[in-house]
């Protein structure tokens, strides 16, 4: 159930290639969780908000080429260290791919930020949806779903510590 907030500045990108590149950046992301990118119910949980920032500033000044920012969010559990480490890199692939060489392809211009929301505080449709409940979407099996969120969860906090 992956979020993306991805920033991009007006007119950097062409039309097909912006489009393009959403859909492989949630393909990215949906990966990552473990899941398949093709499976009609993720896919449908996994949103991505498009944001034009009206200015990218480097040091003060107007950025002389566009910069661009990915924070991708998801329930805690879902992603290791290796897995942020792939979805950094194959983001920033990912976006400097759809510039198509209208710009020289550096790195240092794209940002990616793999953020986990803790168990409790992901909330949709109105309520708290735990990483549990949304594994149980996903694989149909209460009690698989249950165990593999306990799993990741303690997982990530052991991480963390």
């Amino acid at each position: 159930m992956p979020m993306l907030d991805v920033y991009v500045p007006e007119d950097a990108l062409r039309p097909e290639a912006e489009k393009a590149l959403i859909n492989r950046l949630t393909e990215i992301l949906i990966r990552a969780e473990g899941a398949d990118p093709t499976n009609p119910n993720v896919r449908a949980v996994s949103w991505v908000f498009l944001h034009r920032p009206e200015a990218v500033f480097v040091g003060g000044e107007p950025a002389d080429a566009p910069r661009y920012k990915v924070v991708a969010t998801v329930p805690e559990g879902q992603l290791d260290e290796p897995a942020r480490a792939t979805v950094v890199a194959e983001a920033t692939e990912a976006v400097l791919d759809a510039e198509q060489g209208q710009w020289p392809r550096d790195k240092a211009r794209v940002w990616v930020f793999p953020l986990e929301i803790p168990d409790g505080q992901w909330g949709g449709r109105g309520r708290i949806v735990h990483l549990a409940d949304i594994l149980t979407r996903i694989t149909d099996s209460p009690e698989d779903a249950h165990a593999l969120a306990a799993k990741r969860i303690a997982a990530s906090r052991s991480e963390r510590v």
